[in-house]
């Protein structure tokens, strides 16, 4: 009898403290509540490339309508590179979409850089193929392919998105659909 007693002060001993404990643990915020700012910007990050997260890669190229224009050019506002070749049937049947979503964008600061792989085809094919579209915003020559090889192509058509602070944020390689036009353009522009 006397040893049920001790048993219970001895239980009576450390039930209040460690209920207390437990208490104030279930009552604390976890991390994955702790309100997240989504607008807030993250530094850039330091690692350029052509993948999402990376900062994208800078270059200068001449363009067809003479003068050079650089990336950087471009900083503070949402640009669509896009690389394509007149020969390639998939970038023929996507140029309509990427003029349309230009046309439909460019009050929001939406850019659009047409990079042609001008050391692949002749300068009359690209001009062709430009008055056929009637591409209304930049065309650059990557007449050396080093743009090409910057952005470690492995075909055409290839889309990147890149955000306002430089930043990739879309990848596309292959030929892109009106979806995925606007799900990458969703990805850069800012929210309406």
């Amino acid at each position: 009898m006397q040893n049920e007693g001790a048993q219970e002060m001895v239980l009576g001993s450390w039930l209040i403290p460690t209920s207390v404990v437990v208490l104030g643990i279930a009552a604390a915020p976890l991390p994955a509540q702790t309100p997240v700012d989504l607008h807030r910007t993250a530094p850039p990050p330091l690692e350029t490339g052509n993948r999402t997260g990376l900062t994208a890669p800078q270059f200068t190229l001449k363009t067809l309508a003479g003068p050079g224009a650089s990336l950087s050019d471009y900083a503070g506002r949402p640009v669509l590179i896009n690389f394509w070749a007149s020969w390639c049937k998939p970038c023929r049947s996507e140029m309509l979409d990427i003029v349309a979503a230009y046309q439909a964008h460019k009050e929001t600061g939406l850019e659009v850089l047409a990079i042609n792989l001008t050391d692949q085809e002749g300068m009359k094919d690209v001009r062709k193929f430009v008055a056929e579209f009637q591409m209304p915003f930049p065309v650059l020559l990557d007449d050396k392919g080093r743009v090409r090889r910057l952005y470690a192509l492995i075909g055409v058509p290839t889309s990147v998105f890149i955000g306002s602070d430089g930043v990739v944020r879309v990848v596309n390689p292959g030929p892109i659909t009106k979806e995925t036009l606007e799900r990458g353009l969703a990805a850069i522009l800012p929210a309406r």
